[in-house]
C-alpha cells in the first residue's frame, strides 16, 4: 500500500472519530456544567451562574489548602524519589554484587496496587496498634501520632509515595545510564578526574533530558494522588491532608454538586498546566545546552 493511498483513511478516521468523541464530549459537557449551579441532591434545576462557581472556589480557603497540600506532597515526594532513585541507579549501574536480585526487589513496589499499599501503610502507622508504635513502646518511647497529626500524616503519605514510586525513577534513570558512552569516562579517567567530577561533569548533564522527562511525568502523576490519601487518612485529620482530587470527590460524589465540581476540575487543570509550563520553561535553557 502506497503512503498516498486513499484507502488508509477508511481505517484511520473511524478510530480518530471514536477517540475524539470519547474525549471531547465529556470535556465540553464538563466545561458547560462548570457554568451552572447544578446539584443532584437535593434535586435542583440547572441554573446558569457563568463564572460564579470559579469565583466561589477562588474565595474558598479549603480549595487553597487542598492546592497547597497537593503541591507539598508532589514536590517533596518527587524530589526524594529522584534523589534516591538516582543514587540507587548509580549503584546498580556500577555492577554491585547481586545486581539482578536488587533490580527485581526494587521494582516490586511499583507493581503493587496503590490501595493495597495504602491499606498496609495504614496498619503500619496505626497510632495505637501499629507495629511501629508497638516497637517504640517496647523501647520505652511514647506513641507517635502518625495519622492523627497533620504534619505526621503528611510525612507518612510522602513516605508511602516515595517507597512505591521510586522504582519508576530507578528504572528510567538506570536505562539512561546504560546508554551513556564509555569513551567519555575513559577520557575523564585519563585526565585524573575524580568520581565526583565525572558525575557533575558527565553523568548528570548527559542524563538531564531523561531526568527532566521522568520528573515531569511523576510530578503530574503526583498531583492526581487520591487513593493513597483516601485510604490512609481520608483527608484528615480535619482537612490537613486533603488533596485536590479528594476535594473534588467529596464535592462530586458525596454532595453531588456537579457544577462546583466541574469548575474545580478545570481550575485543577489550569493549575497543573501552569506548573508544567513553568517547569519546562525553567529547564529549557539547560536542555538546549545539551543539544
Amino acid at each position: 500500500m502506497m503512503r498516498n493511498d486513499p484507502i488508509k483513511h477508511v481505517f484511520i478516521w473511524p478510530a480518530v472519530v471514536v477517540v475524539l468523541a470519547i474525549s471531547i464530549f465529556p470535556l465540553i459537557y464538563s466545561l458547560t456544567t462548570s457554568f451552572l449551579s447544578y446539584r443532584l441532591i437535593p434535586p435542583l434545576p440547572p441554573r446558569v451562574v457563568w463564572l460564579g462557581n470559579y469565583a466561589t472556589l477562588l474565595q474558598e480557603p479549603r480549595f487553597w489548602n487542598a492546592l497547597a497540600k497537593t503541591s507539598l506532597i508532589a514536590f517533596v515526594a518527587v524530589g526524594l524519589q529522584y534523589v534516591i532513585g538516582f543514587a540507587v541507579a548509580l549503584a546498580l549501574n556500577a555492577r554491585v554484587p547481586g545486581e539482578r536480585l536488587f533490580r527485581v526487589g526494587f521494582l516490586l513496589p511499583m507493581l503493587l496496587a496503590p490501595v493495597a499499599v495504602a491499606l498496609v501503610a495504614r496498619m503500619m502507622f496505626n497510632p495505637t496498634m501499629g507495629p511501629l508504635n508497638q516497637l517504640f513502646t517496647a523501647f520505652g518511647f511514647p506513641n507517635l501520632p502518625f495519622l492523627t497529626s497533620g504534619p505526621w500524616a503528611l510525612g507518612c503519605i510522602i513516605a508511602v509515595e516515595v517507597w512505591q514510586w521510586t522504582p519508576f525513577m530507578i528504572l528510567m534513570l538506570l536505562a539512561g545510564l546504560q546508554t551513556l558512552p564509555e569513551d567519555v569516562y575513559e577520557a575523564a579517567e585519563l585526565e585524573n578526574a575524580s568520581h565526583w567530577q565525572q558525575f557533575w561533569g558527565i553523568t548528570f548533564p548527559m542524563l538531564l533530558p531523561i531526568s527532566a522527562a521522568v520528573v515531569f511525568i511523576r510530578l503530574i502523576e503526583s498531583y492526581k494522588i487520591m487513593d493513597t490519601v483516601f485510604v490512609m487518612t481520608g483527608g484528615g485529620p480535619g482537612v490537613d491532608t486533603e488533596t485536590l482530587t479528594l476535594f473534588a470527590y467529596q464535592e462530586g460524589f458525596k454532595k453531588f454538586n456537579l457544577g462546583y465540581t466541574s469548575a474545580l476540575s478545570f481550575l485543577f487543570l489550569i493549575a497543573i498546566t501552569v506548573i508544567g509550563t513553568t517547569y519546562l520553561a525553567l529547564l529549557k535553557p539547560h536542555l538546549e545546552k545539551r543539544r
